[in-house]
């Protein structure tokens, strides 16, 4: 069987490691840090993976997940839009889940090595991987699941990493009374927007993105929160009426959504080093779990017939580009309609009078269950 490393051991990660390792693959899982950690994340995966992940025995029921069934959207000077999610999802946060998914992939002999991957070269149909403490590895087919941006793609020199991304992404945990218990809230400020939802233990996440004009303008995340969220009087009442219980937030600079290419110097890539989409659809971790079974299907696939990487990178890339294309390129457009006053109180005036219209954004942003 094919020696695999998988770099970064986020959802996509995680989840190929598993699946991989079950059909007898070697593998080999690169994360820098220890599990149990935080990550900047939205922390609300949409219902469609349910089935996939009860199928495959690591849908984590035990770690109590929030059924998230409704959305409430307002505008940055307060405007008002409730309504039903069409398929719903539920609330789990990365520390908790990523924890459960480690464990899981140790108990099927996945071996990670908590260290940082500095390099990844392609020569002589094998991948020679480096790592800053703990030397080399070979390896016949790398995953990259290295998230959103990291040393890889700058040393990969890929196209998207020369340009500068104008955002910031912030998150916190905490307890509060001011967010629905069964919806994720999407609050409009100037130059940003804010998720709030429900994850384990009566905990909410809260998670917003925010453009690098107002923290220069600011001078710091404090600052922007006092000066910019808040004028949105929703925001405003969660940050005054609630406990927050980090000391400081997790913080990620450089956050990009332009195209990535799924397949990159013969790395396969998976998750958000695949393609990144807006949070505030609210579907990066549902892409995550999708983009890693389709790709280790494809490698089982392909090793029990004789080995033919162009093809398996050729079929990887045709397939990702079917599933999760239209909801990227939906994800840019509706992006558009936040954070902006103007274009944000259109938005919500415009789902008011026309149910239709926001259901229909919804579905272009979601998948269909799988299996």
């Amino acid at each position: 069987m094919k020696k695999i490393g998988i770099i970064g051991g986020g959802l996509a990660g995680l989840t190929s490691a598993i699946l991989l390792a079950r059909k007898g693959f070697e593998i080999t899982l690169f994360e820098e840090k220890k599990y149990p950690f935080h990550r900047v994340c939205g922390e609300y995966i949409s219902n469609e993976v349910i089935p996939f992940l009860e199928k495959h025995e690591i849908y984590p029921k035990e770690l109590e997940p929030v059924p998230i069934s409704k959305f409430h959207l307002t505008s940055p000077l307060g405007k008002s839009l409730k309504t039903l999610l069409d398929l719903g999802g539920f609330g789990l946060s990365r520390y908790a889940l990523d924890r459960w998914l480690s464990e899981i992939a140790i108990k099927e002999s996945v071996q990670i090595i908590h260290d940082r991957v500095t390099a990844c070269e392609f020569q002589d149909e094998a991948f020679e991987i480096e790592t800053r403490n703990s030397g080399g590895y070979e390896a016949d087919l790398v995953i990259g699941s290295f998230g959103k941006r990291s040393i890889i793609d700058k040393n990969l020199d890929r196209s998207f990493i020369n340009n500068r991304s104008p955002y910031i992404g912030v998150k916190y945990h905490l307890k509060t009374k001011e967010v629905q218990q069964d919806a994720i809230e999407l609050h409009n400020f100037k130059g940003g927007y804010c998720g709030v939802s429900r994850v384990e233990n009566e905990i909410f996440n809260l998670c917003y993105l925010s453009h690098r004009d107002n923290l220069k303008e600011k001078g710091s995340i404090p600052e922007i929160e006092k000066e910019v969220l808040c004028r949105n009087p929703h925001l405003e009442r969660i940050f005054k009426n609630s406990e927050f219980l980090f000391e400081k937030p997790e913080v990620i600079n450089e956050i990009t959504f332009s195209q990535k290419e799924p397949v990159y110097n013969h790395i396969l890539m998976t998750g958000d080093a695949a393609g990144m989409i807006t949070p505030l659809c609210g579907n990066g971790m549902a892409m995550a779990i999708h983009s890693a079974k389709l790709l280790s299907e494809l490698i089982e696939i392909n090793a029990k017939q004789e080995f033919n990487r162009k093809k398996l990178e050729d079929d990887y890339a045709i397939l990702w580009g079917l599933l999760f294309s239209r909801r990227l390129w939906a994800g840019r457009k509706i992006q558009k309609l936040f954070g902006a006053t103007f274009l944000s109180e259109a938005a919500v005036l415009m789902g008011k009078s026309f149910p239709p219209i926001t259901r229909k954004l919804m579905s272009l942003t979601h998948g269909q269950p799988f299996s």
